[in-house]
């Protein structure tokens, strides 16, 4: 209980002095959390496409385009052979006259298409697959091209492959960002614990001559970096949400006139919590280093 409340004496005192000095405080927290606001920003922009992509539905299909004169009996069969099959979803066949019309209907080459003289387009089963896995696609295309009467089976997963490199570079940018501002922030904690250090020299030496130990000496210098670190997060979490706040109020209107309800991710709670332990722990490692570095140096006269 003792030892408790020494440590909250310190973190009292600690989030005084942070207090005593506004202006620098402010400003430092400021930095702190616009620091911070860019990958987490960068982060929730990730989130949110992949919930977009989610929600689109957009699992990739298996278009099997059939041997010309193939039987109905034929096509039956191969229907509920690809209907057994574990790891398709479902299987829609269609028609080349279907196909045809959809054709004519989608492209306005009815006048074109009207002069042939006979249709061109196969029957098909387009597949949709359980899985969006690239690898599995394939497999699964490469095993259905050998089914009987199958004369080409064709899986269009350029664009998944696109979309997962798009986002294995944004996740790479975002962490190499998260990095390098972590750094910047240690630096910025170090250098402002320094000062405290040299500021309070004095009570420092007097400290050690009546025999305060480093680590009583050290423990307000690491928590007054990790309560500027916490106040760094919590401002870092106030830009991200207000900036999702204004951005979602403009794509609300953008996305009404694509009939959809689309929006940007906010933070959850996990998150959250994520952001602030995570700062705090930035604060505290600066503060760590630079006393460590410093406080060895001063010693009684």
């Amino acid at each position: 209980m003792k030892a408790l409340r020494e440590h909250l004496r310190v973190l009292r005192e600690s989030l005084q002095r942070l207090l005593s000095t506004p202006g620098a405080s402010l400003l430092s927290i400021l930095v702190t959390g616009i620091a911070l606001s860019l990958p987490v920003g960068g982060y929730v922009l990730l989130q949110s496409m992949q919930s977009l992509d989610a929600r689109l539905g957009t699992t990739p299909q298996i278009s099997l385009y059939l041997v010309s004169g193939t039987s109905a009996a034929a096509i039956e069969k191969l229907g509920e052979k690809l209907r057994g099959h574990d790891a398709i979803a479902a299987v829609e066949f269609v028609s080349r006259d279907a196909a045809l019309k959809k054709l004519q209907e989608s492209t306005g080459l009815a006048d074109v298409t009207a002069g042939l003289a006979q249709n061109p387009l196969p029957d098909a089963y387009i597949v949709h697959p359980k899985t969006g896995e690239p690898a599995a696609l394939e497999a699964l295309r490469d095993a259905l091209q050998g089914y009987p009467n199958v004369e080409h089976a064709q899986l269009d997963s350029a664009w998944l492959r696109k979309l997962e490199a798009m986002l294995d570079f944004g996740r790479l940018a975002v962490a190499l960002l998260a990095a390098m501002l972590s750094l910047a922030l240690v630096a910025i904690t170090f250098n402002t614990i320094r000062l405290q250090i040299l500021t309070r020299r004095q009570e420092i030496e007097v400290a050690k001559l009546i025999g305060a130990t480093d680590a009583f000496i050290r423990r307000p210098f690491l928590y007054f970096g990790m309560l500027q670190g916490l106040l760094g997060g919590i401002s870092a979490w106030l830009l991200v949400s207000g900036i999702l706040f204004v951005l979602n109020a403009s794509l609300g209107d953008l996305a009404r006139l694509y009939a959809s309800n689309f929006a940007l991710q906010s933070l959850t709670l996990a998150d959250s919590l994520a952001l602030l332990v995570f700062s705090s722990y930035l604060g505290w490692l600066g503060a760590w280093f630079s006393v460590s570095q410093h406080l060895w140096q001063i010693e009684p006269r």
